[in-house]
């Protein structure tokens, strides 16, 4: 029995087991704390939590009554529920019999609503279907009638028109020949019908009669070889304007083309290529005649024509292209007798009718329309964007204005090129005037130089850019704009040729040819000479007066390379899109920076040479002699003395161009700080109070060239960082290799290690220098030179095992580091 219980408890157990969902829908409808309704219920746990202590089961029959009345009340609830479903099935039965008759009864009902729709439907049918029948008769009856109407029209319009035609009643024609055209335009559809073909080949028949009659009129009003013109226009001709307008547009044409021949008939006579007027030198009155002509027309002739046929416009551009082909061939039967000036003022004349003629006409007629590119906006002070006092100059640069980026353009000129087209070809004639000006210009710049000399120090002429420099690129800019104005195709590719000829020659005439030169033989101070500090300034080679020509001619190339960019750029936007790649000035700009970079290393080398006596001086002196440790050595002084004179001069003359004065004084500081390392090199031998001294006399050094970009200056300024590290880490070496030689050479293995430390370029031959200043013997040398090849660190795998460490650049952060372990280990010794 008791297997057969546990058996029944796990039946219900497995029956009993619900689902997540089911258990989670289960607490939300009927939610309890009691924890006989939790799914995971555990008698264990629940008989624990009732009983916790032995002392607690003293109330063990209060709990046991209480659970059998709890079971008793389940059992009450369950024996309800049970009961109270006896009677659901044979509800549900019922209802489910009751909604069945209600949805039969439903269905009846739309069944009927279907039916009693579809005969209204078709009564609405039956009803319409009349109307529908009598609107498609009143449309065919309206369409008829409409026809009617126009094929009456038409028939009595094609017997007027062939009646008035033949009565030269234009007037009338005009308004009728429409009327009838439009009105044939509905019978298109009807063509098969023979009678309306009929009506449609007498009105054809009627356009052309119409069409041979008015060109008959205006040949014999106006005859092509006729002597005499009628004295105004006749009323009947205006008609006939009217009537050509509604006939085949090439009656237009013709009307216009023999009106235009004869009118311009006497042009051809006056002007023929014989004739003395023909010739450029009077150009002018070919377009003073056309100007009277087109008066005259507008007086006698202006209201027979009209307005949208634009008449004027159309005489004065075949007046145009006449004069264009006339002069064209006239110029190349007389094409040696073509002078500058006398092709400049056709040229000249030329444009200004066209501008006449812009301002005048709409360009309508033309069937394509020479555009110009727009100007830029000025962006700088050369002489390419200023504004000038000249008419051509100030008209561009207003034009300029207008066509600033990203506003609406200024309108274009239809008429510019039309005539002036024609003197392209021979625009070799202006360019080669332009080589020989400026050939001439080139020498008279050169002869003024000679003439006026070099800029003096004391005036402000010093360091200025050079006069003759702005005078070459202002005539550069006004050739520019008159051979734009002239073409903007081939012969402006000419004219940048020449442009770039004569950049090249000023860089080398007047620049580079003037620079002063460097004498072999200037010479330089004795050594006892240089002892003296009074005496130190004779070792200059240059002048001031020379300095402040190098730093003129170097402010001026400056100037010629940034002009020499804009005048690049102004070229590109005056020539043709499909020529702006044969436009290069990069050739002329590395000329101009070759001469900057030859007035820095002059600059340089002149200081440079005037350090060098007192450098020589330094290494002949006696450092082991040397007893006790003073201020600074002659030779410092006389250093400082030649940096104090020239420096300033060449910081003043340099101040509009700040960037190339700290190139001379970076390249300064990278010539003389090896060559001041290279001569304490043969100081030797040095006693320790000599390399004191010399270690004092670095510092002053040091502190000298660090001040250098503004030493003599009421203005002082932070030098540059590139320049400062420069010379720190130059002195700072020459500062290690003292420290060395002032170290003891015994122990030997410490004096290696501390040489290892402080110096980072660990060579033998730089070991080698140093123990000859310390006058060590050979012998010592030589123990020392193997030892120090001993205790020198291993090179990085893949280098050679070479005498010297190669070491790649530093970072500048490596370096800075490097610098301040430097300073800690100088400080320890």
């Amino acid at each position: 029995m008791e297997e057969e219980e546990l058996q029944v408890v796990d039946d219900l157990e497995a029956v009993l087991h619900l689902s997540p969902e089911v258990q989670q829908a289960i607490e939300q409808v009927f939610p309890s704390q009691d924890a006989l309704d939790r799914a995971d219920f555990n008698a264990v746990e629940y008989i624990n939590s009732l009983f916790p202590t032995e002392q607690s089961l003293a109330n063990i029959d209060d709990v046991v009554n209480k659970i059998r009345l709890k079971i008793r009340r389940l059992d009450d609830n369950i024996r309800t529920v049970v009961r109270g479903q006896t009677n659901v099935g044979q509800d549900g039965r019922q209802a489910l019999e009751e909604a069945q008759k209600a949805i039969q009864q439903l269905f009846g009902k739309i069944k009927d609503i279907k039916d009693k729709a579809e005969k209204s439907e078709q009564m609405v049918k039956e009803i319409t279907r009349d109307i529908k029948q009598l609107d498609h008769a009143k449309r065919h009856l309206t369409t008829s009638i409409t026809t009617l109407n126009h094929l009456h029209m038409l028939a009595g319009g094609v017997d007027s028109l062939e009646a008035m035609t033949r009565r030269r009643q234009y007037g009338e024609v005009a308004n009728l020949l429409q009327g009838v055209v439009n009105v044939l335009e509905h019978f298109q559809k009807y063509m098969g019908i023979p009678q309306i073909r009929q009506l449609s080949e007498r009105v054809k028949a009627a356009q052309t009669e119409l069409g041979q009659q008015i060109l008959a009129d205006f040949e014999e009003a106006f005859p092509a070889q006729g002597t005499k013109r009628p004295g105004g226009p006749s009323n009947v001709l205006r008609d006939a304007c009217l009537v050509a307008n509604v006939l085949d547009a090439r009656i237009k044409q013709e009307i216009i083309k023999k009106f235009i021949r004869q009118h311009l008939s006497e042009y051809l006579v006056l002007f023929q290529e014989n004739q003395d007027v023909a010739w450029l030198d009077k150009i002018d009155r070919r377009y003073a005649w056309i100007k009277r002509q087109l008066v005259d027309y507008e007086e006698k002739y202006g209201r027979m024509f009209p307005a949208e046929w634009c008449m004027t416009e159309r005489i004065a551009v075949e007046f145009c292209t006449i004069t264009r082909t006339d002069l064209a061939k006239i110029m190349r039967t007389r094409a040696k007798e073509i002078e500058v000036k006398l092709l400049l003022f056709a040229i000249q004349r030329t444009t200004n009718f066209e501008g006449l003629m812009a301002k005048r006409f709409s360009g309508s007629t033309l069937m394509d329309s020479t555009l110009k590119k727009p100007e830029p906006t000025p962006v700088s002070t050369n002489p390419f964007l200023e504004d000038e006092t000249g008419a051509e100059e100030s008209a561009l640069d207003q034009e300029a204005d207008l066509d600033r980026p990203k506003k609406p353009k200024a309108p274009e000129n239809p008429f510019h090129g039309i005539l002036s087209k024609c003197f392209e070809p021979h625009l070799y004639v202006y360019i080669e005037s332009q080589d020989k000006n400026l050939g001439e210009l080139i020498d008279r710049f050169v002869a003024d130089f000679k003439a006026q000399g070099p800029p003096r120090s004391n005036t402000d002429e010093g360091g200025a850019v050079l006069p003759s420099c702005a005078d070459l690129f202002v005539y550069y800019k006004k050739c520019m704009v008159q051979c734009s104005q002239l073409s903007t195709g081939e012969p402006m590719i000419a004219l940048s040729t020449i442009f770039q000829k004569y950049l090249r020659e000023y860089a080398w005439k007047i620049l580079s040819g003037n620079l002063p030169k460097t004498s072999s033989g200037s010479g330089g101070l004795t050594i006892t000479s240089l002892l003296k500090e009074k005496e130190g300034s004779e070792a200059a080679k240059f002048t001031s007066d020379e300095l402040c020509l190098i730093c003129s001619i170097l402010s001026t190339a400056e100037y010629c390379l940034a002009t020499t960019q804009q005048l690049e750029e102004k070229l590109k936007e005056k020539v043709d899109v499909t020529l702006v790649e044969r436009i290069n000035l990069t050739g002329e700009m590395d000329t101009f920076s070759t001469v900057i970079s030859n007035s820095i290393q002059l600059l340089v080398q002149d200081l440079d040479a005037a350090c060098d006596p007192a450098l020589t001086a330094m290494s002949k002196m006696q450092w082991q002699n040397v007893e006790h440790v003073g201020d600074q050595s002659p030779y410092v002084t006389s250093i400082v003395l030649h940096i104090k004179q020239n420096v300033p001069i060449i910081r003043d003359n340099l101040a509009s161009t700040r960037k190339y004065f700290t190139q001379f004084c970076i390249k300064f500081a990278n010539s003389f700080i090896p060559k001041f390392i290279n001569h304490l090199f043969r100081c030797k031998p040095i006693s320790m109070v000599g390399a004191e001294q010399l270690l004092l006399d670095t510092h002053s050094l040091k502190t000298v060239l660090l001040d250098l970009p503004s030493i003599g200056s009421q203005v002082v300024r932070k030098a540059p960082a590139s320049y400062t590290k420069i010379v720190v880490k130059g002195m700072t070496r020459a500062e290690m290799i003292l420290k060395v030689v002032m170290a003891p050479h015994e122990p030997s293995i410490v004096f290696v290690d501390n040489y290892i430390k402080l110096l980072v370029d660990c060579n033998t031959e730089t070991f080698q220098k140093i123990l000859d200043m310390k006058g060590l013997k050979r012998s010592e040398q030589s123990s020392m030179l193997d030892l120090f090849r001993q205790r020198l660190p291993a090179p990085p795998a893949g280098m050679d095992n070479t005498n010297s460490l190669s070491l790649s650049a530093p970072t500048p952060e490596q370096e800075s580091s490097r610098i301040r372990k430097l300073e800690k280990l100088i400080k320890r010794l």
